[in-house]
């Protein structure tokens, strides 16, 4: 039985990306013979402390926890067959973990997501900033075995440090994104879902959401985030984001956005949020930037707009046809089932892992 210890920031349930890159798969592989240890270091109490403002003290105590952890899953490495590390073992700028893994027995695999080489600070840390390295990105690439990563974009920074680079989308499962709104509506929404980091992406399209309410002043827009955040000049309602709850707050929206600038980081983008829309068979407009335009087929399974022209005109397509919606929430939600479900890739990721293990 191959013997699996993840390495990561957060406890099972708390982080989209670890949720959707890799939690999600737990249940499979350990049907399929693997035993997993689970290695975080931030509680829920950390969770508040670390990414909340000030509280120096109560930060390096987190910092300290992670260092004493990390030391651990050092010592005990021999004892597995692989190690997954998603996006970094420390918080900081050394690589000194990761070097010390790769010269275990265990094979070393390194999943991202993001374009984590580039720096993008909490806002709660931005003060610690200087501390962060991204530079190490390639370093901790050029110690493991196998990198995985959410797209191309990505893949082709990887295969500069390492030959060995998979591509697995960020995957929906698709038995627990099932929508559940099924009452009739008067008024219809434009939702966003993201965290604190990303609502300046939400800000980006303000100027055109703006517009929007003027031109349809019958619409509300939501907003489900890690906090809550107001624009007097929308009809908002800001919803913390719940666990138990996502899939009902997600099921309200009738229109659902991803903006984003066309830059570096955009471009490393796994287009999650489009990607949550779509299997709840929401309409869906996207930014027209990195894998959004291979997740969009333009007009088929949703829209993609670049200019605040083409976002005002497709929002406004939308709002005003509700066929339509309907249509390219069904294509969606198909889009999902067939390309970027959990089901189309466990077997994939599986395989992956069994190549590396049995090397």
């Amino acid at each position: 039985m191959p013997k699996l210890l993840i390495i990561t920031h957060h406890r099972k349930d708390r982080s989209p990306g670890q949720r959707f890159r890799f939690e999600q798969y737990l249940d499979f592989l350990s049907t399929n013979g693997y035993e997993i240890t689970f290695s975080n270091f931030i509680n829920e109490s950390d969770d508040r402390v670390f990414y909340g403002a000030g509280n120096i003290l109560g930060k390096v105590r987190v910092v300290l926890k992670n260092i004493f952890i990390r030391i651990s899953n050092v010592l005990s490495a021999n004892k597995y067959d692989a190690i997954l590390i998603y996006r970094e073992a420390f918080v900081f700028g050394s690589t000194i973990f990761e070097y010390l893994l790769s010269k275990s027995k265990a094979k070393l695999i390194y999943d991202f997501d993001d374009s984590i080489w580039l720096l993008d600070v909490s806002t709660g840390n931005k003060a610690f900033s200087f501390l962060k390295s991204p530079d190490k990105t390639k370093k901790i690439i050029g110690y493991c075995d196998m990198i995985t990563v959410g797209n191309e974009y990505l893949a082709n920074y990887a295969r500069q440090y390492n030959n060995n680079v998979k591509i697995i989308p960020t995957t929906i499962d698709t038995t627990y994104h099932i929508n559940k709104n099924k009452q009739t509506k008067t008024r219809i929404c434009v939702g966003w879902t993201g965290t604190d980091t990303t609502a300046k992406h939400f800000e980006y399209l303000l100027p055109t959401l703006e517009k929007l309410y003027k031109k349809f002043p019958n619409i509300y827009f939501k907003m489900i985030c890690d906090r809550a955040i107001s624009y007097p000049s929308l009809n908002l309602e800001s919803t913390k984001w719940n666990k138990e709850t996502e899939i009902e707050q997600l099921s309200e929206i009738d229109v659902g956005i991803m903006p984003l600038p066309d830059d570096k980081w955009a471009n490393g983008k796994c287009g999650f949020k489009g990607l949550q829309y779509m299997s709840l068979e929401i309409a869906t407009i996207m930014s027209s930037v990195g894998v959004n335009t291979e997740i969009i087929q333009q007009g088929i399974n949703g829209f993609l707009a670049s200019t605040e022209e083409e976002w005002l005109d497709k929002l406004t397509l939308l709002i005003e046809n509700e066929e339509l919606r309907l249509l390219l929430g069904k294509a969606g939600r198909k889009t999902i089932e067939n390309k970027y479900s959990v089901k189309a890739w466990e077997n994939k990721y599986l395989e992956y892992y069994n190549e590396l293990v049995k090397k």
